[in-house]
């Protein structure tokens, strides 16, 4: 662990707060309902506003929502391809000790700590309320990094590099999906499809905002069931 990681780590480390201040902090870290439940509404909001940018902000939405989509799977991908990175919480060569640090999961376990696809997916998602409604991005930014990302390193899921690098990749994606002239040639012709059939889009909307905010866990654990069985 590089020295940057390792006084963070350890600062967070020693910091106890109590036991129901512990479990506040767990749930924040571990329930949908602190992450893109928070934020997916915003989108939704962003998308029935009405005014003349209105068309463009649309764009912007399903932007948005599209690279949230690309930073998970990037964020997936990037974990099997890079060296294994062993999460701080299971690693005893550290001799930290974080709260619940006895819990084993085995999904954790078995996934690489680098990079954070949490901080990937959540912060492309509030660059992209960002560069639509500054001051609502501002605090979109600011909830990401308080409830998403510092949870997380503080329960010693992550390092703070992890949480770092899955940030600016998340970024990176809004930014390059946002831009005019890649977003006008896939999201206005979804536009074009979302108005010419609304019942469609509404349901299929619905479907892909409920597994941004649960990260298609479900599906995951579906396709790693199935892919056991063959």
């Amino acid at each position: 662990m590089n020295s940057f990681d390792s006084s963070i780590e350890t600062y967070l480390s020693n910091l106890h707060f109590g036991h129901f201040a512990t479990q506040s902090i767990r749930a924040i870290a571990d329930l949908y309902s602190f992450k893109g439940l928070v934020l997916i509404p915003v989108l939704w909001w962003m998308w029935f506003q009405q005014d003349e940018r209105r068309e463009w902000r649309r764009e912007m939405v399903l932007a948005t929502l599209l690279s949230g989509i690309v930073a998970l799977f990037v964020g997936r991908l990037l974990t099997h391809w890079l060296p294994f990175r062993v999460r701080p919480i299971y690693s005893p060569e550290l001799y930290l000790h974080f709260p619940h640090g006895d819990i084993k999961d085995a999904q954790l376990t078995a996934w690489s700590s680098f990079p954070s696809d949490h901080a990937m997916l959540w912060m492309a998602v509030a660059i992209g309320i960002f560069l639509v409604w500054r001051g609502i991005g501002v605090l979109a930014i600011l909830y990401t990094a308080l409830f998403v990302c510092l949870p997380r390193a503080y329960l010693g899921y992550h390092y703070p590099t992890d949480l770092l690098v899955g940030a600016a990749v998340g970024i990176v994606i809004a930014l390059i999906m946002t831009r005019d002239a890649i977003r006008v040639r896939y999201a206005a012709p979804m536009l074009r499809w979302i108005e010419r059939w609304p019942g469609p889009s509404a349901m299929l909307a619905f479907i892909v905002c409920l597994e941004l905010v649960t990260q298609f866990d479900e599906l995951r654990k579906v396709a790693g069931g199935v892919f056991k069985q063959l």
